[in-house]
């Protein structure tokens, strides 16, 4: 029995001040509130033959499933010169708590991309799951199918609801990460859609007499995306600072005692709008373990009830919080779970890199970490990617894990097995010494081509530009070392770069924002340094100041901390108030 229990209250479900009920509501609220419990009209749309894609409302609804409508927009105006409609396809994302994957599935998501799929890849993500692009109206039934098949669904991982529940990817604390796995997965679950849409849709259920509940969704679904994760010090590995909400993991003797709760931290913005900015995280303290359903649904709800839903930009509850108040969220937090939140356990982080290689876990197995350059697993000429996870599937006995970092551990191998999935790692380009720490260290969005919000390359752009930052590292004696450096081809902060120690943002062809100052931990965000430049601009500055910190820096002081101690940049403090000064 926690001892934080309340006494019993009513919910207070009427925000203090600042109140934004009585604005109109954004169009977004009318499509959900018409859906019925976002059914729209999807199954009439799938029948539809004469184009790609969906109808504006249901092309909207379809994320709330798990799918984005792109197009190939490397092709887009050569298909409009031929008076032909854009090469719309579905981005199809699994829903994988934790990232814990079996060979068996793998080898059946390897078979679907290379089958059914236009780009023939598999790409792992930074929300610790896999994405298939290129999928055609007409094979999304399949696909879906055959998720349910093997036990796998892609229900809420796009649209207003929470989405993938992350957890760290840890392969060395395996009884901490057993439970700390096992309580990702039971939120993912208690937060879901109750919906029937997705069976009744894409698996041909049975319409049921009994009427559709929402509890803790509502028939609105929530104001804006939400994001969740179950995170273990000192591996910072899954970003808190960028997730709505974040359970912090405290163990003792091994056993997981409880959570320091994150509410608050997000990293998307919009150019030009200052009301938009990242956020850090607010700490709200420490709950027992077996209250996390608990306070899970109590934030879920009130999110749902005093998030903004007529602005959209303004709608994830870093907004709320400082809308409200965090000490007023805070309180109508434990109202609603019926008790107070403890002071929070200490803890720190000290990295958030995957230990890229072999680690032996405290079971006497070994776990390899692939580094998997931005995610994409695809057979190149000369390093057959995908291939060689799949035969690697074909015999590893343990499971996958997919790391928020975009790479791939092959886990829970015997010492009997090792050294031949070693060899099937090496033989198809999966184990690389020439991958230097710095480009182990960073990583992109996907960008061109397939995401309608880019406006400047990422994942095409990213290994050429890391090259040339080897480059630079090694002409400073820096080759060991390493910066955390992330690219996105917009504001929207699907690659994160707005916690990096140097991030660019994309702003038009060519052209990025360029940030400074974040840091290892990732627990500070960085602040624009320079804005609209182009990549030679951005060159000639990250070597400037890379030889400056060659030569001026403390006994392992990180970049960013360099750049903020020497007053290159002023640190972000309260980027509510403070970040675009």
């Amino acid at each position: 029995m926690s001892n934080n229990k309340l006494n019993t209250h009513p919910i207070h479900t009427t925000p203090p001040q600042n109140d934004v009920s009585n604005l109109p509501p954004s169009d977004a609220e009318r499509f959900k509130r018409e859906s019925n419990f976002l059914r729209g009209t999807i199954a009439k749309d799938l029948e539809n033959g004469i184009t790609g894609g969906f109808n504006s409302d249901n092309s909207q609804l379809i994320r709330l499933h798990g799918m984005y409508q792109q197009d190939d927009r490397d092709i887009r105006a050569q298909r409009a010169e031929q008076k032909l409609e854009p090469l719309i396809n579905m981005m199809l994302r699994c829903r994988l708590p934790g990232g814990i994957i079996t060979p068996k599935q793998w080898l059946a998501i390897d078979k679907f991309a290379t089958q059914e799929t236009w780009y023939g890849s598999i790409r792992l993500t930074t929300r610790q799951t896999f994405q298939f692009h290129g999928i055609f109206k007409r094979d999304l039934k399949s696909a879906h199918q055959l998720l349910h098949k093997i036990g796998l669904d892609s229900i809420a991982t796009a649209g207003d609801v929470n989405r993938n529940v992350l957890c760290t990817s840890n392969p060395i604390e395996s009884g901490v990460h057993q439970q700390a796995y096992a309580w990702a997965s039971k939120i993912s679950e208690h937060l879901l859609p109750k919906t029937r849409a997705y069976i009744e849709i894409w698996l041909d259920g049975k319409k049921l007499d009994t009427p559709d509940e929402e509890p803790i969704l509502s028939s609105n679904y929530l104001p804006r995306k939400f994001k969740t994760t179950v995170v273990i010090p000192p591996l910072n590995d899954v970003d808190v600072h960028a997730n709505d909400l974040n359970f912090v993991a405290i163990a003792e003797h091994g056993q997981l005692i409880g959570f320091n709760v994150l509410v608050g931290g997000g990293l998307a913005m919009t150019h030009g709008d200052k009301t938009t900015y990242p956020r850090k995280a607010d700490d709200f303290g420490f709950i027992a373990v077996s209250d996390a359903l608990k306070f899970a649904e109590a934030i879920v709800t009130t999110q749902r009830d005093w998030g903004n839903r007529s602005n959209r930009k303004n709608a994830k509850t870093k907004y709320t919080l400082e809308r409200v108040g965090t000490e007023n969220f805070k309180k109508e937090v434990e109202l609603r779970a019926g008790m107070a939140f403890l002071p929070s356990k200490p803890y720190q982080f000290t990295a958030r890199g995957d230990r890229i290689g072999w680690v032996k876990g405290i079971d006497d197995n070994w776990h390899l970490t692939l580094f998997i350059e931005n995610g994409r697993l695809l057979d190149y000429i000369d390093k057959p990617l995908k291939t060689g996870v799949a035969k690697i599937a074909q015999i590893h006995q343990g499971d996958f894990r997919l790391t928020a970092n975009q790479n791939l551990i092959v886990a829970g191998v015997p010492a009997s097995q090792k050294a031949e999935i070693e060899a099937i790692a090496r033989q198809h380009g999966l184990i690389d010494e020439s991958f230097s720490v710095q480009r182990q260290n960073s990583m992109a969005c996907v960008s061109f081509p397939t995401c309608p919000l880019a406006m400047a390359e990422a994942e095409r752009f990213l290994p050429d530009f890391i090259t040339i930052i080897d480059g630079i590292m090694d002409k400073n004696n820096l080759s060991d070392d390493y910066i955390i450096l992330r690219v996105t081809g917009c504001p929207n902060g699907c690659g994160r770069a707005m916690l990096a120690e140097i991030g660019l943002v994309g702003k038009a062809p060519g052209r990025y924002n360029l940030y400074l100052g974040g840091n290892r931990e990732g627990t500070r965000i960085p602040r624009l340094y320079k804005e609209n430049i182009t990549v030679d601009e951005i060159l000639t500055c990250i070597e400037q100041l890379i030889a400056k910190w060659s030569m001026q820096r403390n006994k392992n002081e990180g970049f960013g901390d360099f750049v903020i101690r020497t007053q290159v940049i002023a640190p972000v403090v309260n980027s509510a108030i403070d970040f675009y000064l």
